[in-house]
């Protein structure tokens, strides 16, 4: 596989001895434009890589922050097309911030795994995360997506064991996403020593980068996982940072951004300090 805009950043960071920040946010959320500023204000912020969530009616990975970020953008009509129009606006001023993609795969399979794939890459998409495929049906998806030069990062979890990993593993390429508990995001916090023993694991079975997430909701918590972890994923505390700053129509304001941006920038600080 050719390498992409994930494989040259988790090297960057590798050689300056950090883990990678990675921010999630939804499409969309509160309203396109508002979605589409603080995209292209993540990377300044201090964002490594950036997950953007495809919006879909039945997120049943998702705890109650994500699930209603994905109502309000729904809500305000948005779509997969406008989706890969916020990757295309991006790449205009950002060329190096990998930009991963993460949902279901009803939105890409009505489209056909392979269409969506190049159109995908074409906007500027790097990689995806689709957590109702199974590594079982890796022809469905996760194939056409390494053929068409697009990483394809899978979930392992607590109960992931030594028998299944080398499954999950098989074709999984960028990097692999540890969530450090059992349930929804945004559910529980992530105990730092059962991280570390999962990400040594994890390790023995792969070279890849090992990103942790769920459950991270503070820079202490990023420092502590980033000792240990490639990369540390936040997600549920930025849209939930979103929907406390709407006002009471549910509209954004001029503090939803900075909401964001700076809950960021603080988060990075926490990154920084884990340096190995």
């Amino acid at each position: 596989m050719i390498e992409t805009r994930i494989d040259r950043r988790f090297a960057k960071l590798k050689a300056e001895g950090r883990p990678a920040l990675v921010t999630f946010i939804t499409a969309g959320d509160p309203d396109l434009a508002t979605s589409q500023a603080i995209l292209d204000a993540l990377p300044e912020a201090g964002s490594d890589v950036i997950e953007l969530g495809m919006p879909f009616s039945d997120p049943m990975a998702e705890g109650i922050p994500i699930q209603l970020a994905t109502q309000r953008s729904l809500a305000q009509g948005h779509t997969m097309d406008k989706t890969l129009q916020m990757v295309r606006e991006f790449r205009k001023k950002d060329n190096d911030t990998p930009i991963v993609l993460m949902g279901y795969y009803n939105p890409i399979y009505v489209r056909g795994s392979a269409a969506f794939v190049k159109e995908a890459r074409e906007a500027g998409v790097d990689g995806l995360i689709v957590v109702d495929v199974p590594a079982e049906a890796d022809d469905e998806l996760c194939l056409p997506a390494i053929e068409g030069g697009v990483n394809f990062i899978r979930l392992t979890t607590p109960t992931t064991d030594d028998k299944r990993l080398p499954t999950v593993l098989a074709n999984t390429s960028g990097f692999v996403y540890y969530v450090s508990v059992t349930g929804v995001t945004g559910s529980a916090a992530a105990d730092t020593t059962a991280v570390a023993q999962a990400v040594t694991r994890i390790k023995s079975h792969t070279e890849l980068p090992v990103a942790v997430g769920f459950g991270i909701k503070t820079a202490e918590q990023a420092e502590e996982i980033g000792k240990h972890a490639d990369g540390v994923v936040v997600g549920s505390i930025l849209v939930e940072a979103i929907r406390k700053s709407l006002d009471e129509n549910g509209k954004a304001t001029n503090q939803t951004q900075a909401a964001v941006t700076d809950l960021v920038s603080s988060l990075r600080v926490g990154v920084e300090k884990a340096r190995k």
